[in-house]
């Protein structure tokens, strides 16, 4: 059996020839600096909003510990999911924007390091952490919260070079 295809034709490659699920074997790649950004929104009500931006949250600083959370998270993704490789992180940075217009907060997390494989992964755990991680510290005064458009919009190395959302 030659398993599943992608559109091009290449076979998928967490798929063995039997169509079992395998981790992908880099170790024949050459490492190279490799950068992922994601982003994701948290909408939440006004009360919540002003928890947020003013302080005054009996859990403490929601911008500090979801910033904090969100950093731990990027670095411990390949051990939360399956056949994603553990990297040791170079660099992971994650950045929390309070935003009236929401209203709600902007995370966005930068994962970098020298490499066989990407840090999508990292970056985009980093920012559904931060984001859960708000959400628990704000929802005893809002339980209608929303985490939206969770989204790779950067990476760049290996192979396929730079992507871009656009």
């Amino acid at each position: 059996m030659s398993g599943p295809k992608r559109p091009g034709g290449d076979a998928l490659a967490h798929l063995d020839p039997d169509g079992s699920a395998a981790m992908v074997d880099v170790t024949a790649k050459e490492p190279t600096a490799r950068l992922a950004v994601a982003r994701g929104v948290l909408r939440c009500s006004p009360d919540a909003y002003r928890l947020l931006a003013e302080g005054g949250n009996p859990k403490g600083d929601v911008e500090q510990v979801a910033r904090v959370a969100g950093i731990m998270a990027g670095k411990r993704a390949g051990e939360l999911i399956p056949l994603c490789h553990v990297l040791p992180a170079a660099s992971v940075t994650v950045e929390i924007e309070p935003d009236a217009a929401l209203p709600g907060l902007r995370a966005t997390a930068t994962a970098k390091i020298a490499g066989r494989t990407g840090v999508e992964m990292e970056a985009l755990t980093a920012v559904a952490v931060a984001l859960l991680t708000a959400y628990d510290m704000l929802k005893a005064v809002d339980r209608g919260m929303t985490i939206e458009s969770i989204r790779l919009v950067e990476k760049s190395g290996g192979r396929s070079g730079v992507w871009r959302r656009s």
